[in-house]
């Protein structure tokens, strides 16, 4: 899934960056506990000097000797735990923060990219920087069953208790999902719920309307002279991403393209064991219709198919908000 050199470039200027800003932040720390804790740098000495001792003693010392060593070490190391929390810090106070400890922000973990290198490729492709946004305010936190009344309700939260399910069992069971149900019945905010969640475990997640799917693929199938370089990076994304979110599927103009393309795009990613939720008004009637006989048989095979109640919440927000 190759970047141009720019993008590359771009990232690792990101990840550049980071780790500057967290050594920084290191030294801004670190300065103000030893400030605050005079005693703390002589300790330190002392704990360094005996640690090279040990090393030392490995090779020509005794057991008694090495023995001796590692009691003064744990002596003065309970000792710096004691100073520091006395001034309300940790240990973890001495080291660098990372906004991915996986990889220390470096982007990789060995030779191979870390999980929020891939992230980083697929929000600068995508440019999903509006989703991350829409997240802020479209989540578990802000779900509110106060839209839904008496059954409705109950339906509700056991479809919030399936995609409950579905995150925490993400790594260890191959599922996907297919919500349906009439207009404005929060069929988008539950994905986007179930997409913040991976996204802040450090799940690559790619979320596209139906026609920006099928807009996507023709380009990648056709070709197209002006975004070309685009396109050939952001195919592979549709099959390889963890999550791949397909939102309002049916509402594109459908044709023999968009039915093979649909066929090929969610058989590939079961091939490949990667999980993907569909969002849709139709019904399974009219997506047989819409999609071919064949197409509904594998959602069927390999979906958990979830029908979401009530009437449309966004028109009862609108009519609430202007009373």
């Amino acid at each position: 899934m190759p970047l141009m050199n720019s993008q590359y470039e771009a990232i690792l200027r990101t990840y550049a960056a980071r780790q500057a800003k967290g050594r920084r932040e290191l030294d801004e720390r670190l300065l103000r506990i030893q400030k605050q804790i005079p005693s703390l740098a002589p300790l330190e000495a002392s704990l360094a000097s005996l640690q090279a001792e040990k090393v030392r003693s490995a090779i020509e010392g005794s057991q008694e000797e090495r023995s001796r060593l590692e009691k003064e070490i744990d002596l003065l190391r309970s000792k710096r735990k004691q100073l520091l929390e006395k001034e309300g810090y940790t240990l973890l106070d001495l080291e660098p923060s990372f906004v991915c400890p996986d990889c220390r922000d470096t982007g990789f973990i060995g030779t191979e990219k870390c999980h929020c290198f891939l992230q980083a490729e697929i929000d600068l492709i995508y440019n999903q920087s509006h989703l991350k946004e829409i997240l802020k305010e479209e989540n578990f936190h802000s779900f509110s069953y106060a839209w839904y009344e008496g059954e409705d309700q109950d339906i509700m939260k056991r479809h919030v208790m399936d995609a409950w399910l579905f995150i925490e069992a993400f790594d260890t069971s191959f599922q996907n999902l297919l919500l349906l149900g009439e207009v404005g019945t929060g069929k988008t905010f539950l994905s986007n719920c179930i997409a913040k969640e991976l996204m802040d475990t450090g799940h690559s997640v790619v979320y596209l309307t139906a026609f920006q799917l099928f807009e996507l693929l023709s380009k990648a199938v056709f070709g197209d002279p002006r975004g070309q370089a685009y396109e050939q990076q952001a195919y592979p994304y549709i099959f390889d991403c963890d999550l791949l979110i397909i939102d309002d599927l049916g509402t594109e103009l459908s044709n023999s393209f968009t039915i093979s393309q649909f066929f090929l795009c969610i058989n590939e990613r079961i091939l490949r064991r990667k999980s993907t939720l569909i969002s849709s008004n139709l019904d399974m009637e009219a997506l047989k219709n819409t999609y071919s006989e064949r197409t509904l048989s594998r959602i069927i095979s390999s979906y958990t198919i979830r029908q979401l109640p009530g009437s449309d919440i966004r028109i009862r927000k609108k009519l609430q908000s202007s009373a």
